[in-house]
């Protein structure tokens, strides 16, 4: 028998440790295929220990460990593989296998802008950077996230600024972190405001709720008050968004199946190359060929997503 383990970071908020455990159920829902099990790494218990236990007295003969975590940072790199190297001599006839956290996805930017839609922005079409003047003009989302001391975890979260802003028709999309590292929250808001925004979208991009995300709401509404000429709306964070069971149960899945997989979800030359296939396919004049020579190859030798190191953990939800 194969169990997942899924494993949350805990929060010092109770409710935010019960959202993880709600999210987890609708993972159950979703994929009954598979016996779920969940712990967290601090806070609360059970912990990954417990966790792997649990798996391993209920018959598992391989465990599936995957972090509900947006990037990986020092838990995911660091934390739960020494549990899982522990669990390894305590059950030497079990398989383990580490997926990957959730980190740079499609349904990720689709969750984004569903919360961004939800605040009663009016998404419209993508816009390509060139077309300026379909970019609403003084209107700016203002994403925000846990923070990291680690490069990698904060550089992943840089990359999915950068391209809600490919997807978002508004001038700018903006990024600070509400703790550990700069720039702050505080940092985030003046820098929107000199900018000139007129209309400000702040978009959590935590998980589950949880202290911060209520510092965030109390911080928010602060900065509304003492700026009554600008628009200020607080979307909301992932929560129960179906999208996110699907972004999850896709790290399922690589991990089950043993399967890397190329990330070209957000690639701009897949879907015209997808378009323009019958044209092109024995003509590559076009400034980048068919095996998608634009900076990331297919074949597995890549490092384009498909390391631990290459996403973030830190914090997220709490």
């Amino acid at each position: 028998m194969d169990a997942i383990l899924l494993v949350g970071h805990g929060s010092r908020d109770p409710e935010g440790n019960e959202e993880l455990l709600q999210f987890a159920d609708k993972v159950r829902q979703a994929a009954p295929q598979y016996k779920i099990e969940t712990c967290f790494l601090e806070f609360v218990q059970p912990d990954i220990a417990r966790g792997i236990a649990n798996c391993v007295e209920q018959g598992a003969a391989r465990v599936v460990v995957i972090p509900i975590m947006l990037f990986a940072a020092g838990h995911a790199k660091i934390h739960i593989p020494f549990e899982i190297d522990r669990a390894k001599k305590l059950y030497p006839a079990v398989e383990f296998v580490y997926g990957r956290p959730i980190g740079v996805h499609q349904k990720v930017m689709e969750i984004l802008t569903s919360r961004m839609a939800s605040a009663g922005f009016k998404t419209g079409i993508p816009v390509l950077p060139i077309e300026q003047g379909l970019r609403e003009p003084d209107t700016a989302v203002l994403l925000i996230g846990r923070g990291s001391s680690d490069g990698d975890a904060n550089g992943d979260f840089f990359k999915m600024t950068r391209l809600l802003w490919e997807q978002l028709p508004v001038k700018w999309v903006e990024n600070c972190f509400i703790g550990v590292t700069e720039p702050t929250f505080e940092d985030g808001l003046e820098r929107v405001l000199r900018l000139g925004a007129k209309k400000i979208f702040v978009l959590p991009y935590f998980l589950f709720t949880g202290i911060l995300i209520k510092r965030i709401e109390e911080m928010t509404a602060e900065f509304a008050a003492l700026h009554p000429d600008i628009t200020v709306e607080l979307a909301g964070y992932f929560g129960f968004h179906p999208k996110l069971v699907e972004a999850l149960l896709d790290r399922v899945a690589e991990a089950v199946e043993g399967q890397a997989y190329m990330n070209c979800d957000m690639c701009q030359y897949r879907l015209a190359a997808g378009h323009e296939h019958h044209h092109h396919h024995h003509d590559h004049d076009h400034g980048h060929d068919h095996h998608h020579g634009h900076g990331h190859n297919h074949d597995h030798g890549h490092d384009h997503d498909h390391h631990h190191h290459d996403q973030d953990h830190h914090h997220v939800g709490t």
